[in-house]
Formats: structure tokens, C-alpha cells, sequence
């Protein structure tokens, strides 16, 4: 194991060193996400790939952050009332700052609607020039029916208003005839009134049919006063808030739309006891606009406003769901009925990001149903449409809003695993063309000198950022020897922070309560002890089992065909190793190794994969000239879940070796390590963890100093052990053996020579070889002669 010396840290303190700037060991992803910010072309936006507390999101949002700050505002954005389609809300672009202005003016331009109308109707010339128009229909009406009952009178005829209508009576003397007395007059005479009276009746229609008339032009020329009185209140009024906005023609256009409703709907602003409705019945009704106040059509929505920013916006994207991403539009409820307009329209991550930079989590976009699919979309075409979940999906016909769309001019970037990387990659063709640039974030980092000075460094900003206490610089060398333990290798140190400033926080809390000020390197160990001792009642649990023999695994003696392999196991942050017993029969058959895992599925394809370079293995080193005339079973005792990995494909060569040759496997003695089929020791993962596991269980059954483990050769720069595992093998009560080839292995496990061929091809007498080739002869000749007397046996 590589000590991190702590004479070699020129501090005594982290108080005396200085915060790191940026980001350790990540040049490469810098250099993307350098290149991903600047480059300004369609698709050219950005997934950062690393493992959780590689500092990905850190990275992307400081280099973001510092080129915005150097950028331009965005526009704002505001929707406005649509006068001629009210269901399409238009959208005005407004410079940075000018939406706000812009709502406030029409704000204020309402209160002055509401007062300076109604006080123009209030006014005694408009009162007077009404009451003018309203006489002079009246004196039109009045003359046209005095003129008929003028007429009617010179010829002794009066006109008579009944419920039923207008009646025509003739007079005698002044006096109304009635109609037994009109029915005694001569026929001559009672036909003359008659054909009087019709006359009449003809003119009186004439009159009644000019009345409406007369109405409909008085009712022009009542609303062209109210026009004139409108204009006249108002102009001004909208004449200052147009002058504010003369630079931007859509603004212009809707004031325009504003004045024109204005005057076709003055009286909406008369005062309520003008009102025609009944209070109790208005109270009733809904408000002009959806839940907003009195005339909110006339209102501006102001969607996104850069007023206040400085530089292009960022956005961390929390919580990226289908509306949150493109906005929406919320519904209030009025008389049992949900309704809305252009005011209760809300925008999404993608209007407040427009403009500049939106960080999104992968993982979390892809969990939110159709996010993924409307943020490809909104991508794709360069716009941000608002509509709802059900209108996407054609599930709802009912009328709604549908806002105009928005030009997007975003920069996206998404932070996630790699493997999900790789996935959408090959899965979904449209990634590519939308996120040409990835950033891939290092896990691990050289342990060199500079690096491990600039580690310091790192620790100290943590510290720092956290508000914790300082560090000694022997706390320093065992935190950088956690990092390299994490890393899993004496040559690296591990790049994924979220562990290390875990380790930070929990060793300033045990030196908090010991009284310390300053945090020591046995605050570090505890807080590493109390961290495994939280995690490890399953491991705890696994060594009891084998402590009372429930478990089957040897410490002491020597058996055939029987090992102790190493696995790992790994539960959530913790992982330990933990031995199983391999065993391994053999038989005359046809060249089979019979994996029994994977007979019963429970051994994984890698694990397969493994047994099956067993027989590769076999056969070119001991049968190439002849039948490979065995059959082997394979097993892993007292295993009842999925197996793995071909980490055990070594133990399992050793002990079908065994098996065959005759010669006992020492049984204080445990394996790791894969095979090829040249018969080379290949390295595995988690080297420290199977070695430890192995060891508890020897220290717990007392160390006798032969025991140990063995290891690939290459794994040797992976070893990051435990002090106790140190000090053990320091002092010779433990064992680990690094081997490159299962000749090696063999010798060590059986304390026989393994033997190589000399010049006549023949491997030495008494050797594992020698003995394992003489054994697979014999095989083979049991077989040919079984076949012949099969054979003869069956012609006879």
C-alpha cells in the first residue's frame, strides 16, 4: 500500500493553504464545455457524463455562469390580449427591462380608463348633446302622428289607442260614433268613412314604418357622440403610453387594437349605477376576465422579465416535468365551470433559460412522462409552444388557449451517467443531431506529487465552503489515502467529491466532540470506522455464520479439488468481500465442464463465460493430440443467489487442476483473479475488499502466519488496505501473494512443482502438470477402450 507521507505536505494546517480554483483533474471535460458554450450553431448543446460527485454539475454551472455574466440580457417576453382571436394570445418581444414598463403603463393606462370615461360621460355637454338627439327623435316621432291625427280630425275621424293597438273612430258633432250608431248611417256615407279611415290606416303604417329608422339613426348617431366623447377622454391617453414605444412596431399595432376596443366598448366603463344589470345579479356574474381584475384583457402577461439580470440567464432545472419545461396555462374555477385567458398563462423553464443556458438533469427529464419528447421538440424547432399534456397527446377537443408561439435561442445541457449517455446514443436517433458535445468527467485522477499538493488544496476549499474546522496535515495524508482507496489504486485518487466531503464533515463532528479545534488523522480513521460500522451488520452477520460452522469454509489442512475463492459484495455505499468454498469432481466424459451455476441460472454470462475459457484451457495445454475425455462439475457451495464476474475462474482452474492431479489445496489459503486461456492470471475489481474479507476471517479464527490470500500480479497497484491488514502482513501473521500465471498459483496453493515441458514435449515426473496430463491420458484411454468394447459388444 502507498502511505501519503505527511512530512512531504509543506503545511502544517490547511488554514495555511490557499482555495483551489476550478476544477481537479478535469481538463478534458473543461475543454468540452468550453467548446459547447461557444460554439453557436444548432444542436451544439451539451451532456456532461461522470459518476455522481465528480463535480459535473459545479463544473457546468461555474463555466456557464462566468461566460453569461459576459453576455447580453434577453428580451423579455410578455402575451397580450388577441382582439381579434382571443383563444391565441399574441406574444410581444420587448428590449430587456421594457415588458415591465409596458405592463405598468397599461396598468395605469386601465385606472385612467376607469375614472377619465366615465367623467367624460358625466360631462353636461355630452348630457345635453344626447338628451339633444334623444328630443329631436322624439319631436320627429311626435310630429309624424300629430300630422296623421291632424288629418284624421278635418275628416271627422279620431284615432284612438287601444291595448291592441291604434283604432280609427269616425265623429258626428265632436262626438265618438259608436258601432251600432255607425251602422245605421246611410250606405253612402258609412262607405265614405270607411274608405277615409283606410287611408288613414295606410298613412299611420307609413309613419310606424319609418320610426325604426329614425331609432337606427338616432342610435348612430348616439354611439358616433360616444365615440367622439371616447376619443376625446381617452386619446391622450393612449397617445402617451404610445409615444414610450415608438421603436417597436408590435407594440404599436396592439395599442392600436387597444384604442379600437376601447371605443367599440366605452360604456363597459360607465359607472355601476349606470349599470342596467341588477347589483344582486352582477354579483352573480363572473369578472371580466378569468379570476383577474376588471378589465384584465387589457392587462399585459409579463411572461419573462431580464430587468433585473445582468448578463444571459441560468437556469437550474429542479424540477423538469412537460409543463415546467414549456409553460403553461392554469385554469381558475367560476360557477362550478373552469375558465382562463392570456393572464394565467406561466412560463417554463424554457421561457426564463431563453436566451441563455438551461442545466437539466438527465435522469430527471427522462422520469417525467413526455418531458424528454417536448424538450427534443422544442429543440428541434426552434420554438416554445405552450399547450397542455392532453392537448399533446390529441387526448382533450375542448376549446383552450393556444398562445403564440415563442422563438427559443437556448443552450441546454443535461448532466447524467454515462450509461445513459451511451444509451440515448444508440437508442434515440435524435439525440445526436441535439447534443452534439460531450463533456466525460474523469473518476479518477493521477496520484502524482503536484496532484496530491493541489488535493490539499481541494480539501481546504471544501472546508472552507462547509464552515469546518481546519485540518492537520496528518488528517490530510489519511483523507488523500481514502481517496486513493476509494479509487480503488495506489496510482489514483478517486475525482468523485460527494465521498470525500462526507468524510470532511463527519471527521469535523468527532473532533468536535473530543474537544479539538483542529481535526487529526484519528478523527479521519474514526470517521471511517463509525462509517463501515454503520454499514457492515450484513458482513458482521456473513462472518458469524462462518465462525459457527453454519457457513463450510477451512482455514487450516488441505483437501482436492477443493478452494476458497474470494467474491465481493456490494450493498448501497458499502462493499466487503466475503469466501466461498469452490469444489470441483471429475470424471471420464467428453470434454465437458459442467458449470453448475449456470446449469440452474443463477451464474451470469460473465461468470459463464469464465468456465467455458476452462476448457479452453485444458485442452490446448494437456490434450491438444488427443480427446479431451472428461467431464468436470464446477460449484460454488452453500451459494444461493446470482453469481457474477469471472473474478473466480483462477479458483476454479486450480481446483479442477487439483481434482485431477490428486495433490491437496491448502485450505488457509483464499483465490481471486481471472484466467485466459494462455493460463494468465488477469486482474479484478475490488482487490481490497476480498482481501479483507478473507482476512477477518482468519484473525477471527487467530492468525497462524501461513495464512493468506493470492492475488493477480497487476492487481498490485489497486491495494489500498486497511492499517490492521498492514500491520499484519508487516509483521508476517498474513500472507498476499501476487501471481501472474496459474503455474505460480499452483505451486504456492499445493507446495508441489507445477513443471514445464522440456525439449521432448513431456512435462517432469511428479509435477501438478505431469500428473494432471497422465490423468486425462488415462481418461482417454478408458474411453477408446470402453468405445471398442461398446462397439464390439453391439456387432455381436
Amino acid at each position: 500500500m502507498r502511505r501519503c507521507d505527511p512530512a512531504l505536505l509543506p503545511f502544517r494546517t490547511t488554514e495555511e493553504l490557499q482555495d483551489l480554483e476550478g476544477i481537479l483533474g478535469q481538463d478534458r471535460a473543461i475543454e468540452a464545455v468550453r467548446f459547447g458554450i461557444g460554439i453557436r450553431r444548432k444542436g451544439y448543446n451539451l451532456f456532461a457524463l461522470g459518476a455522481p460527485g465528480t463535480g459535473r454539475h459545479t463544473l457546468v454551472r461555474q463555466s456557464i455562469q462566468k461566460q453569461a455574466a459576459t453576455e447580453p440580457r434577453p428580451p423579455d417576453w410578455c402575451y397580450v390580449h388577441n382582439f381579434a382571436q382571443p383563444h391565441k394570445p399574441r406574444a410581444l418581444r420587448l428590449p430587456a427591462g421594457r415588458g415591465a414598463a409596458l405592463r405598468r403603463d397599461m396598468a395605469r393606462l386601465v385606472e385612467d380608463l376607469t375614472t377619465s370615461i366615465p367623467a367624460a360621460f358625466r360631462t353636461d355637454e355630452y348630457r345635453i348633446r344626447r338628451q339633444a338627439i334623444e328630443e329631436e327623435l322624439k319631436e320627429k316621432q311626435a310630429q309624424a302622428f300629430e300630422a296623421v291625427d291632424r288629418t284624421a280630425r278635418e275628416h271627422d275621424i279620431a284615432i284612438v289607442h287601444t291595448p291592441m293597438g291604434v283604432a280609427f273612430t269616425p265623429l258626428h258633432d265632436g262626438a265618438m260614433l259608436s258601432p251600432d250608431e255607425l251602422r245605421k248611417l246611410p250606405e253612402k256615407e258609412r262607405q265614405s268613412l270607411e274608405s277615409e279611415v283606410a287611408v288613414l290606416k295606410e298613412r299611420l303604417q307609413q309613419t310606424l314604418q319609418q320610426v325604426p329608422k329614425w331609432e337606427w339613426e338616432s342610435r348612430e348617431r348616439l354611439r358616433e357622440l360616444n365615440r367622439e366623447i371616447t376619443m376625446h377622454a381617452v386619446g391622450h391617453l393612449i397617445d402617451g403610453t404610445r409615444g414610450k414605444y415608438s421603436d417597436l412596431p408590435d407594440v404599436l399595432a396592439y395599442l392600436a387594437d387597444v384604442q379600437n376596443d376601447v371605443i367599440a366598448n366605452a360604456l363597459e366603463f360607465r359607472p355601476p349605477e349606470d349599470d342596467p344589470v341588477p347589483p344582486a345579479l352582477r354579483a352573480l356574474l363572473p369578472e371580466p376576465t378569468a379570476g383577474g381584475p376588471p378589465f384584465g384583457h387589457y392587462r399585459v402577461n409579463l411572461l419573462v422579465d431580464h430587468g433585473a439580470s445582468s448578463g444571459a440567464p441560468v437556469v437550474l432545472g429542479e424540477n423538469p416535468g412537460f409543463a415546467n419545461l414549456a409553460g403553461r396555462v392554469e385554469h381558475v374555477s367560476q360557477m362550478g365551470a373552469l375558465v382562463t385567458d392570456f393572464n394565467l398563462i406561466k412560463p417554463g423553464l424554457l421561457h426564463l433559460a431563453n436566451g441563455g443556458y438551461l442545466i437539466l438533469d438527465a435522469q430527471k427529464v427522462l422520469a417525467q412522462p413526455y418531458a424528454w419528447e417536448g424538450l427534443k421538440q422544442a429543440l428541434a424547432s426552434e420554438q416554445i409552444r405552450i399547450e397542455s399534456l392532453a392537448q399533446a397527446l390529441s387526448l382533450m377537443s375542448t376549446v383552450s388557449l393556444e398562445p403564440e408561439t415563442i422563438p427559443l435561442d437556448v443552450k441546454v445541457v443535461l448532466v447524467g451517467p454515462p450509461l445513459l449517455y451511451y444509451l440515448l446514443a444508440r437508442l434515440d436517433p435524435d439525440f445526436s443531431e441535439l447534443f452534439k458535445v460531450a463533456a466525460d468527467f474523469e473518476e479518477e485522477i493521477p496520484r502524482t506529487d503536484e496532484n496530491t499538493l493541489l488535493y490539499a488544496r481541494l480539501i481546504t476549499t471544501l472546508l472552507r465552503r462547509e464552515g469546518l474546522r481546519h485540518f492537520d496535515r496528518d488528517a490530510v495524508a489519511a483523507v488523500i489515502e481514502r481517496s486513493a482507496r476509494l479509487a480503488a489504486d495506489q496510482e489514483k485518487l478517486s475525482a468523485r467529491l460527494q465521498g470525500i466531503d462526507d468524510l470532511l464533515r463527519e471527521a469535523d463532528y468527532i473532533a468536535g466532540l473530543a474537544g479539538r479545534s483542529i481535526v487529526t488523522a484519528a478523527d479521519v480513521r474514526g470517521a471511517v470506522g463509525a462509517r463501515i460500522r454503520r454499514s457492515d451488520r450484513l458482513r458482521e452477520r456473513a462472518l458469524e455464520e462462518i465462525r459457527r460452522g453454519t457457513i463450510l469454509i477451512d482455514t487450516q489442512g488441505a483437501k482436492v479439488g477443493q478452494i476458497n475463492g474470494l467474491s465481493a459484495i456490494e450493498l448501497g455505499e458499502f462493499a466487503f468481500g466475503r469466501p466461498v468454498r469452490i469444489t470441483a469432481r471429475v470424471w471420464m466424459g467428453r470434454g465437458e465442464v459442467v458449470d453448475i451455476e449456470r446449469e440452474v441460472e443463477l451464474g451470469g454470462p460473465l461468470h459463464s463465460k469464465g468456465v467455458l475459457i476452462l476448457s479452453g484451457f485444458l485442452g490446448a495445454r494437456y490434450a491438444a493430440d488427443r480427446p479431451l475425455s472428461l467431464s468436470a462439475s464446477l460449484v460454488f457451495e452453500q451459494s444461493y443467489g446470482a453469481i457474477e464476474g469471472d473474478s473466480a475462474s483462477s479458483a476454479e482452474l486450480y481446483a479442477l487442476l487439483s481434482a485431477l492431479s490428486g495433490a491437496p489445496i491448502r485450505q488457509d489459503l483464499s483465490v481471486t483473479g481471472s484466467v485466459n486461456q494462455h493460463g494468465q492470471v488477469q486482474p479484478i475489481g475490488g482487490v481490497n475488499e476480498k482481501i479483507e474479507g478473507f482476512f477477518d476471517l482468519c484473525a477471527a479464527r487467530t492468525l497462524s502466519g501461513e495464512q493468506g490470500v493470492l492475488i493477480p500480479a497487476s492487481n498490485v497497484k489497486h491495494l489500498m488496505l486497511r492499517q490492521d491488514v498492514i500491520e499484519a502482513v508487516a509483521a508476517g501473521t498474513f500472507r498476499i501473494y501476487a501471481i501472474e500465471t496459474i503455474d505460480q498459483g499452483i505451486e504456492i496453493l499445493t507446495g508441489v512443482r507445477a513443471g514445464e515441458r522440456d525439449a521432448a514435449g513431456r512435462f517432469p515426473d511428479g509435477t501438478i502438470n505431469q500428473r494432471v496430463e497422465a490423468r486425462l491420458q488415462d481418461m482417454a484411454r478408458a474411453r477408446a477402450a470402453w468405445a471398442a468394447s461398446t462397439l464390439a459388444g453391439g456387432g455381436s
